[in-house]
């Protein structure tokens, strides 16, 4: 009598592979994921893309049309659809553009013209993140410091302004 092979005697069955550790693992990313997203907080500034329109505007209104071309020695300021310069503002010894002048001549603008709200960002070369927001910070908001502005709501009543420049449009982002 032949004896029966030890192979087909002792049946090994295949097991699946051990998931707890890699679920435990999985579960602790998401719980720490979950409690680190509550002390962060993202800030956005917000800008806007040109829009085309096929309206025209008022014809009593002459545009603003405030323009803000980021040259390689400093800001100039334009206004005007036949374009005026409005002022230039270079750079100082450590690069930084001359935000105190910018700010100033925007102030003075906007006493004219208190109802306008856009200006349009032409960088013409590669700027610093970093400067780009400085500047965006020095238009966009009026400080506690400066003269103060009113503007008449529809009711008659005078209330302040309190920012300056806030709708930023970025044109010739790619050239």
């Amino acid at each position: 009598m032949y004896r029966v092979p030890s192979r087909r005697k002792h049946r090994v069955t295949a097991k699946g592979p051990n998931l707890i550790p890699i679920l435990d693992a999985v579960f602790i990313f998401i719980f720490f994921l979950l409690m680190s997203a509550s002390f962060i907080k993202i800030y956005e500034i917000p800008s806007d893309v040109p829009i085309v329109s096929d309206s025209e505007p008022p014809s009593n209104k002459k545009p603003l049309a405030l323009t803000l071309i980021f040259e390689r020695d400093g800001l100039i300021l334009r206004r005007g659809v036949p374009a005026q310069t409005v002022g230039t503002f270079g750079k100082d010894r450590n690069g930084d553009y001359d935000l105190v002048a910018l700010r100033a001549r925007l102030i003075r603008l906007k006493k004219t013209y208190t109802n306008e709200k856009t200006i349009i960002f032409e960088p013409r070369i590669d700027v610093e993140y970093e400067k780009l927001v400085q500047v965006m910070d020095a238009v966009r908001m009026l400080k506690k410091t400066d003269e103060a502005l009113f503007i008449k709501d529809k009711d008659g009543v005078e209330t302040k302004v309190k920012e300056l420049f806030s709708n930023i449009v970025f044109g010739n982002i790619q050239g």
